[in-house]
């Protein structure tokens, strides 16, 4: 017999996780790895927020809060969505969790059934389809192409869906794309739910802070539609707070409270004194938070233009959250010496080995032909790492 559970045994780790493991083991090896595998913005949390985390513990919130967050910081939540994206919820809405990954875990277990099926336009988010998975239901995966800029459109998602089509999800900014939707992108997305009311839209809005291009929007703010959208969003990325591990959904009542009763069964509520910190970033003006948006989109430019100088990569340009997801297709089956490089796994495991860059390859995110490029770190280590990059990949013949 079996000690580990069949379910646990189907579940594949995480890639963005794995990757960052490997380049760890290899550091600790004395090899000089730079990373660009993790979604980690390389910030501290700003002063005001661990200011409140102090008080906080100074004042005595050491005891089990609420499960779905205190009500001070459902309300704040709920005021943040009207004052940023014109969105109408109640703090009974609104359900507080341990990281916005909880929070995506949390719906999805309380949507899907064994046989839903779940769309999902690629490139998406690793954790979604094991998370999917792991409720029962079947990831349908969605193609979509760099020339497009990585965007579903409504006919895109009618020809996928069937009478089995239970949920989409999908995130903007886009991670690992960097693609934002505009609000006419949105209204693709809208229509097909109009179409069709018994599909419910999971719209993953964490990079929301980071955008390039555009005042944000959001799933939700087209009215028709509201009750079918689950807004999903936290504080990891825009406010470099990704330790503290703090998420929210903002939902329809009946997904809200059956969200709090499986949480209750699982984690209970989340850190007091994370909530609190949380508190304080959310009454904060978010232009609090522009020199992060700033810095990146200067790492941005000139990531792109060094991605450009390299052979074999075909490039868009991301505009939001922090990554690059070039098409490197076109390298696959070159080689070196006895070597050849099949596809993106193979790809980022030369690199890595050769250039000592760690990168993620596009199958754990649906796209195979690609590979993920995060440019959350300082300008000096991406500098390096890209010249590492296409000095190695200069040295392959191509095919």
């Amino acid at each position: 017999m079996n000690k580990i559970s069949q379910r646990i045994l189907d579940l594949s780790e995480s890639a963005t996780i794995a990757m960052s493991r490997r380049s760890r083991e290899m550091r600790e090896q004395g090899l000089d790895v730079i990373s660009l595998s993790l979604g980690e913005p390389d910030f501290e949390t700003p002063d005001f927020v661990r200011k409140a985390a102090k008080e906080a513990i100074d004042t005595g919130y050491s005891h089990y809060p609420p499960i779905p967050g205190y009500q001070d910081l459902r309300q704040a939540i709920a005021n943040k969505l009207k004052r940023d994206n014109g969105l109408d919820y109640t703090a009974n809405q609104i359900v507080v969790s341990t990281g916005a990954k909880q929070s995506l875990a949390n719906v999805i277990l309380c949507t899907v059934d064994p046989g839903d099926e779940v769309l999902l336009p690629a490139p998406y988010w690793v954790s979604y389809y094991e998370q999917i998975r792991l409720a029962g239901g079947t990831p349908i995966i969605i193609p979509t192409a760099i020339e497009n800029d990585f965007k579903v459109t409504r006919d895109d998602l009618e020809k996928y869906h069937t009478d089995k089509t239970k949920l989409v999800i999908f995130s903007s900014p886009c991670n690992p794309s960097g693609s934002v939707f505009s609000k006419e992108d949105l209204a693709e997305i809208a229509d097909y739910l109009k179409a069709h009311p018994n599909v419910i839209a999971v719209s993953d809005e964490i990079y929301e802070l980071i955008n390039f291009k555009s005042q944000h929007v959001s799933l939700a703010s087209f009215s028709e539609i509201y009750d079918q959208v689950v807004t999903v969003n936290g504080l990891s990325k825009g406010f470099a707070m990704t330790g503290w591990r703090i998420g929210y959904i903002a939902a329809p009542q009946e997904i809200a409270d059956a969200c709090v009763k499986m949480q209750g069964q699982f984690t209970s509520a989340t850190s007091s004194i994370a909530q609190r910190a949380a508190l304080a970033a959310l009454q904060a003006d978010p232009s609090e938070m522009d020199y992060m948006k700033e810095a990146f989109e200067e790492r941005r430019a000139k990531v792109g233009e060094w991605l450009h100088e390299i052979p074999g990569l075909k490039v868009n340009q991301p505009e939001g959250a922090f990554y690059f997801f070039p098409d490197v297709s076109a390298l696959f089956g070159s080689s070196i010496g006895d070597r050849t490089i099949k596809d993106a796994a193979d790809l980022c495991m030369y690199l890595l080995e050769e250039a000592l860059v760690a990168l993620v390859p596009g199958d754990a995110f649906g796209s195979p032909e690609c590979i993920r490029i995060s440019y959350a770190s300082s300008l000096k280590d991406l500098e390096t790492a890209l010249s590492r990059i296409k000095a190695a990949i200069e040295k392959l013949d191509h095919a």
